[in-house]
């Protein structure tokens, strides 16, 4: 009974997306999801991840490069798939609009909060969507909460795909079946507290809350005069 926590929060980070948002970064882009829904918004995407099986996984989804499934239609933002560990990439300073980072930062140093920041154009918006390690009494009230909750969404999603699949035709069905790899986990190392002193430091005007599902929300906003 698959019901996904990140994809479960994309509107939610669609509207940190700044106006007029021209160019963005997803790091951890994993099959790409997130990265062409910036797309429809006619936003130009560099889509980085450092797991070689899921950019080939997301350049076939996008038509460019894995058989037997076709291309999405077409587009308005262009979407460019690079296999790359972001922190060892150097990226050019005051040059996105908008920075998204769903599940992936736990796999990378802190230090790229930093590196991100750097990366970001004037009036720019970085968005961490991140896990954290149970640390606090308050962290496992949350977590014990989201149980019986993820349950019900879970039945949910079942109960939905079933129905969409008794209506699709046969040929859909076979394009489905085709399943993905599954990006890499991890268990978070940081706490709540550890990431939210980190960014208290570094990312002044910060705005960070848990969210119900195992994750926090960290919404960063650069000022929209030159720095």
């Amino acid at each position: 009974m698959p019901f996904d926590h990140n994809d479960h929060y994309h509107r939610l980070l669609l509207r940190q997306l700044p106006p007029g948002a021209r160019r963005a970064l997803d790091v951890g882009c994993g099959t790409g999801t997130f990265a062409r829904r910036l797309a429809r918004r006619g936003v130009d995407v560099d889509a980085v991840d450092r797991d070689a099986g899921v950019i080939t996984a997301a350049r076939g989804v996008a038509g460019t490069g894995r058989p037997g499934l076709p291309g999405p239609p077409g587009l308005p933002g262009r979407v460019n798939f690079r296999q790359a560990d972001v922190a060892a990439l150097s990226l050019p300073p005051g040059t996105y609009d908008y920075i998204s980072c769903l599940a992936s930062l736990h796999h990378l140093p802190l230090d790229t909060l930093r590196t991100l920041r750097d990366a970001l154009a004037p009036g720019g918006v970085l968005v961490v969507l991140g896990c954290y390690r149970e640390a606090s009494a308050w962290d496992r009230v949350v977590s014990l909460a989201a149980v019986p909750v993820n349950a019900v969404c879970r039945v949910g999603v079942f109960v939905r795909e079933r129905s969409v699949g008794r209506a699709v035709s046969r040929a859909s069905v076979s394009e489905a079946s085709v399943s993905p790899p599954s990006a890499p986990t991890m268990a978070p190392a940081g706490s709540f507290a550890e990431v939210r002193a980190y960014a208290a430091e570094h990312l002044p005007g910060h705005r960070m809350r848990r969210l119900l599902f195992w994750r926090y929300l960290l919404v960063h906003r650069t000022p929209s005069g030159p720095r």
